[in-house]
């Protein structure tokens, strides 16, 4: 037996039967959170970093982040950029740009982000949506319902799981837009993780109009938003 403790533990990771090995194990878990949280700390500052160098390497050559997706070409609303999508086979992380006309406030358009787990012929499932403004910059990241993107669904702890999926290494239309895509998803999937919960909250307290269903309801198109702001996350990060 261990100190206080009456009963004998049977766990195989005790000597001799005793709980002083488990208590010591339990006593070491919140040790074990701790370097988990700092593990995860770290991972979201280079998370960080990388996107703010994406940034900059553009910024050096008189570009951003949405002008390497657009080029020159002429901006049509709904019409996606490039055309045909990117999508990398090794991954299956899949994103397109697109901009509503008239602009919403300081947005220019966002990128629909998607994976397909079974490889490019397979299903299409929506992660999240990245708004910037016209110059590329990260304005906020939002949920929509189904049928703005007619992806097959996938409720939300389905949808969370494929979020570390979404790793675009590809070379067009411009390698270090692909990189901040996935730096930002890596750096806030916390967040996106919760926007995802959210979204699904408000399609299960809403009715849709005459009882259609919730996910065709055109009334009903961003389910859950967040604003965030890159540079300050940057600087909340650094110890």
């Amino acid at each position: 037996m261990c100190g206080n403790c009456p009963v004998r533990c049977r766990s195989p990771l005790c000597r001799g039967g005793s709980l002083r090995s488990c208590c010591a194990l339990r006593g070491r878990q919140p040790l074990m959170a701790d370097a988990a949280d700092r593990l995860r700390a770290a991972d979201r500052l280079r998370a960080a970093e990388e996107a703010l160098f994406c940034e900059e390497v553009l910024r050096k050559g008189g570009d951003n982040v949405l002008h390497a997706t657009l080029r020159d070409a002429p901006v049509v609303a709904w019409s996606h950029y490039p055309p045909g999508d990117v999508y990398d086979p090794a991954s299956g992380g899949q994103w397109y740009y697109h901009c509503h006309i008239p602009a919403a406030e300081a947005e220019h358009g966002h990128f629909h982000c998607f994976v397909r787990p079974d490889g490019k012929d397979g299903p299409v499932h929506h992660l999240i949506a990245v708004g910037v403004d016209a110059y590329g910059r990260l304005q906020r990241l939002f949920t929509v319902n189904q049928w703005v993107v007619g992806d097959t669904w996938l409720d939300a702890e389905a949808s969370i799981a494929l979020l570390e999926r979404f790793d675009i290494q590809m070379p067009q239309p411009s390698y270090l837009t692909n990189r901040w895509l996935t730096a930002i998803h890596r750096l806030y999937a916390d967040e996106i993780a919760e926007l995802i919960r959210q979204r699904d909250a408000t399609l299960a307290a809403r009715q849709a109009p005459g009882g259609a269903p919730i996910r065709e309801d055109r009334t009903l198109e961003v389910t859950s938003e967040l604003r965030v702001d890159l540079p300050s996350t940057l600087q909340a990060l650094r110890p």
